[in-house]
């Protein structure tokens, strides 16, 4: 069709060109603002519709992981005999790992001799328990952390 003979033609020197009242189809006022605007206003629905994972962190990378680990210093074992502690043949036996101790520290002073079951400890550690007659053992594979 020729150009002259469309509507358009006609509406041109009219205010509206067909948009209805003034100021409608300009910018983006007609459909609720630019970009993600009115996301937790108006436009919640269709953000709940069309980006459900808007809000949040991914499950399989969580941004703080929480490390917990349970460490006990030699100056602790006297109390940590009295809880969880046995006499086996003469000897004092702690077993920090199945209390849920992953490392033994050498931090404090320590008198008794106590043999004990630990996965990682440092190397004044050892020498403190060796120093009043005691024994530390490595109940895992790992190898014996030296201290930093």
């Amino acid at each position: 069709m020729a150009t002259r003979l469309r509507k358009t033609r006609r509406l041109r020197g009219g205010r509206h060109m067909g948009w209805g009242q003034v100021g409608q189809h300009r910018a983006s006022g007609h459909k609720g603002g630019l970009g993600v605007t009115g996301f937790q206003k108006h436009h919640y629905s269709s953000l709940l519709k069309d980006e459900p994972d808007h809000y949040g962190h991914e499950s399989t990378s969580p941004p703080h992981p929480n490390i917990t680990k349970k460490w006990a210093s030699v100056r602790d074992l006297d109390d940590l005999f009295a809880k969880l502690g046995k006499e086996e043949g003469g000897k004092k036996v702690v077993d920090l790992e199945s209390a849920g101790y992953e490392k033994l520290l050498g931090g404090g002073k320590i008198t008794n001799a106590y043999s004990v079951k630990v996965g990682n400890f440092t190397a004044s550690a050892e020498e403190k328990l060796k120093a009043v007659g005691g024994e530390i053992f490595q109940s895992t594979t790992e190898e014996k952390n030296v201290e930093a």
